[in-house]
């Protein structure tokens, strides 16, 4: 396994992190022993970066992640974010961002965890309410008080990001990113290589569709929020499928799977971004990480272009209720 730098903190991170929401909720039925077991088996391949969430289960995700990686602590980097507020019973209650919020969510996502530190700590989604300034002077009292080693940001604006790295330095920040998602390219790809922070890809796989074994809304469970993102109804799905098969053919004619040359390409636009792929499955962890030995030439990346060009996605990446619940 590559590693790459989170920021100027100097902490090495695999180049393919694992995302852990999907064990936990959002797509499905999920097996808690079998995603205990595939956190293990990814620090066996040198997977090291985990990404966790205090909103995801609610709250058991973090706790799922920490007994993975009882007696293992020392291999893992340990990513979660605070934020989205949820009740007990999984309803959103909002974004919270006041100093208050900030110190007691740290605290209960270190317990769930069962650590000391948190490696990288992130706010999940802005609070439009608090100035930024405020939320990340909470934030930087955490790495003093040593619970926190690096700070993150997650879909943030470039010049929200500006203003947070004036009162703390960013390490990384981390919004959607793909062949299907290239919003940051427009600019907050551009502000974060200018301050020195890592981007975090999450859902380089396009929430699985790129992978090419999504063929019909009907594979994904009743439960699975993915029936409700425009970009996998009505026609948006398929035309949206006929491009992945597109690619498809290109990661067969290179002898990968769609899922490894989706990767590859986001691995492939800098050595400062880093894809945290979300897996129940130790076929596809496997399959995943081995993305990192893909090299893809300029005129593979032009073929991948010629199918998959920028802006090709049919359908917007949330429902317009989530989109606004999440302060996107």
């Amino acid at each position: 396994m590559k590693t790459r730098t989170l920021g100027g903190t100097g902490i090495p991170v695999s180049a393919i992190g694992l995302g852990c929401m999907g064990m936990s909720e959002f797509y499905g039925a999920s097996d808690r022993q079998q995603s205990i077991t595939l956190i293990q088996q990814a620090l066996d391949l040198g997977v090291n970066f985990f990404d966790s969430a205090d909103a995801y289960g609610p709250f058991t995700n973090e706790i799922l992640l920490g007994e993975a990686l009882k007696g293992r602590r020392d291999e893992a980097i340990i990513a979660t974010k605070f934020g989205n507020r949820r009740g007990e019973n999984g309803e959103f209650l909002g974004i919270c961002g006041t100093p208050e919020f900030v110190r007691s969510a740290c605290d209960a996502s270190l317990k769930r965890l069962g650590v000391e530190c948190i490696d990288l700590y992130y706010q999940h989604r802005v609070d439009p309410s608090i100035a930024i300034e405020e939320t990340l002077g909470a934030m930087a009292e955490l790495v003093s008080a040593g619970k926190v080693r690096a700070l993150g940001l997650s879909e943030a604006a470039p010049a929200t990001l500006r203003r947070a790295h004036a009162v703390h330095p960013i390490a990384a920040l981390q919004t959607e990113y793909s062949l299907w998602s290239r919003e940051p390219e427009d600019e907050l790809l551009a502000t974060c290589r200018e301050l020195g922070v890592t981007f975090v890809a999450y859902s380089p796989l396009g929430r699985g569709m790129l992978s090419g074994q999504i063929r019909a809304v009907e594979d994904l469970a009743d439960n699975d929020f993915r029936r409700l993102t425009p970009r996998f109804q009505g026609d948006n799905f398929q035309r949206n499928l006929d491009v992945v098969d597109a690619v498809n053919a290109l990661a067969a004619e290179r002898g990968c799977t769609a899922a490894q040359l989706a990767l590859a390409w986001v691995l492939a636009q800098g050595q400062d971004i880093v894809p945290i792929p979300g897996t129940r499955a130790i076929a596809r962890l496997r399959e995943n990480a081995a993305a990192v030995a893909m090299s893809l030439s300029a005129a593979d990346l032009a073929a991948i272009e010629a199918v998959a060009p920028k802006g090709f996605a049919h359908g917007t990446r949330y429902d317009a209720g989530r989109m606004k619940a999440l302060g996107l």
